[in-house]
């Protein structure tokens, strides 16, 4: 099936019907053939009069193209979902849950809950090592002490100081993807555990001056800029690259969020990175793309369950 929208208010248009919702979905989810969630099969496949049914003989489950999906058993009917997904990939700054649940008639709860969703659809799967010419930064979540009452200052939290702040790593493969993920603290230890996780040796590395990346030659060609000495560029070496993409995670956790717990900032690094890495596509071929990675749940209980 084509799709059959330019735009989101045409999508909310013609999407209102349910059936074409789902039509499209299936498009998305099963490109290449209706397949069983629960064992994989693609081969005999039968239609019900409310879904499907797997013709393999050890299964023999029945399901719908919502089964094994972030759309399981939700109330929401889809074309809600659909609009949901739509704002929140094209959105360069993203969209709060308070003015989600206005555009799409939910509780700001409900919206909450479909956020962090499609945040989860939004991780990288299978993520491989990136070569090349590799920019590596990190950065600090939280505001400044300077801006607060003096008597809720806490001492020692200026500069790269993760008492009150949340500290995420992050590279970016030149003129390519970037990646970040929220780590405990700016260490080497810390640092150098997520380079080497994500980036393949023998690589071009450019940093800065900071500490926590001494001992990268030893696996990589490293190339520093000294900021503290006024040296932003020399050359083909900067950092300019991840430090752009710090500028769109900060305004839009600042700007539109506000304020995010350590506990869910991971999935705000998974928007921000996926809405980086897709910027070169059109909002349609993105909701598109998004909604083809609808596979897996991530349920209420877990997502409030505290963390130990």
């Amino acid at each position: 099936m084509k799709t059959a929208f330019k735009s989101k208010l045409e999508l909310v248009r013609y999407y209102a019907n349910e059936e074409n919702c789902k039509k499209l979905l299936a498009q998305q989810r099963w490109p290449n053939g209706i397949a069983c969630p629960h064992c994989g099969n693609a081969g005999k496949i039968y239609t019900t009069n409310r879904g499907y049914k797997c013709g393999d003989k050890d299964c023999h489950k029945k399901f719908t193209v919502i089964t094994g999906t972030i759309f399981e058993n939700t109330k929401i009917p889809l074309n809600k979902w659909f609009e949901a997904i739509f704002v929140i990939s094209a959105h360069k700054k993203g969209i709060s849950s308070h003015q989600l649940a206005k555009d799409i008639g939910v509780s700001q709860k409900t919206a909450w809950f479909i956020e962090h969703r499609v945040r989860e659809m939004l991780r990288e799967k299978s993520p491989g090592l990136l070569g090349g010419i590799i920019e590596c930064d990190e950065t600090l979540i939280g505001g400044l002490e300077k801006n607060k009452h003096a008597h809720k200052r806490t001492p020692g939290t200026q500069g790269r100081s993760t008492k009150k702040k949340k500290a995420v790593a992050g590279i970016l493969h030149r003129g390519g993807e970037v990646r970040v993920t929220p780590v405990p603290d700016v260490s080497k230890e810390s640092l150098q555990s997520f380079i080497y996780a994500n980036v393949k040796k023998n690589s071009v590395m450019f940093t800065d001056t900071w500490k926590g990346y001494n001992g990268l030659k030893a696996d990589f060609r490293h190339l520093k800029v000294n900021h503290s000495q006024g040296e932003y560029v020399r050359g083909a070496v900067y950092t300019n690259g991840i430090e752009n993409f710090w500028s769109h995670l900060s305004r839009g956790i600042i700007g539109i969020y506000h304020q995010v717990s350590a506990k869910h900032l991971h999935r705000y690094c998974y928007e921000f990175s996926y809405r980086y890495n897709t910027r070169k596509i059109t909002d349609v071929e993105r909701f598109n793309l998004v909604l083809s990675l609808c596979d897996g749940r991530l349920k209420w209980n877990d997502l409030i369950a505290k963390q130990d």
